[in-house]
């Protein structure tokens, strides 16, 4: 393994979901220092509530679950507030064996088509008007449209929250970076099968692909960026310019 994180941090990895030990997300003074120095504007965000279907949320114990699912949730109305579209993936459950393609030899069948599987859990129900996006693969941009709605939109920065950190959140994170969006990682909004795997997810997307902070961090650095006398933005690949709404 690379020299960010030691093959003694990371707790060997399994099929499927593993069962999950209560644990504390890590804190702001254990975040790692990000290489790029990149600062969220809700003028050119996007906000990505990645996976967080009762399905997915269900092996998670109280520590961390109900701290993830509150800074996800402030997360969410304050971007909203702030004008920012709001996307979220979602797994359509009972997939066919051409659908599932290889996820099924690392992670089984997967979750049905029921609701009690699919639905997103009611503390981040989506609203009139957000991105629902289905989930194929781990990055959010895989065959789910999310680039091309970004490009729409004329954002070009992505905060994601959400479940798991080093499997779909990481990936997201890859790809949005190789496709020059700028990506911030909610470090106490998403959560992860141990805290080993929360702290690696977190270690490789400061060191290589996005920017890490806590959610106070990130609603701190988007009100900053609210011009006085603005409400609220639009912008689009055929109106580029800036325009108070």
């Amino acid at each position: 393994m690379s020299d960010m994180v030691s093959s003694e941090q990371v707790t060997e990895f399994t099929a499927g979901i593993p069962p999950i030990e209560p644990y504390d997300p890590p804190g702001r003074d254990e975040l790692p220092a990000a290489v790029a120095s990149w600062s969220p504007d809700p003028r050119r965000a996007v906000l990505l509530v990645h996976d967080m279907q009762h399905y997915f949320l269900r092996p998670l114990p109280a520590r961390p679950r109900d701290t993830v699912l509150h800074n996800a949730a402030r997360l969410r109305e304050r971007c909203a507030g702030l004008g920012m579209p709001v996307a979220y993936t979602a797994q359509p459950g009972s997939m066919t064996e051409e659908q599932r393609g290889l996820l099924k030899d690392i992670w089984g069948p997967g979750m049905r088509a029921a609701d009690d599987d699919r639905r997103v859990v009611d503390a981040l129900a989506p609203a009139d008007g957000d991105w629902l996006l289905t989930k194929w693969r781990y990055s959010a941009f895989h065959h789910s449209g999310l680039l091309g709605r970004m490009r729409e939109a004329g954002r070009d920065q992505l905060i994601v929250c959400g479940v798991y950190a080093h499997v779909g959140v990481l990936m997201t994170a890859v790809e949005a970076f190789s496709n020059d969006i700028e990506t911030f990682l909610a470090a106490d909004a998403v959560a992860d099968f141990s805290r080993e795997h929360h702290q690696l997810a977190l270690r490789y997307a400061a060191g290589r692909c996005a920017v890490v902070a806590d959610t106070d961090g990130l609603v701190d650095a988007l009100e900053l960026a609210v011009p006085a006398d603005a409400v609220r933005w639009h912008r689009t690949a055929a109106h580029p310019e800036w325009v108070v709404v």
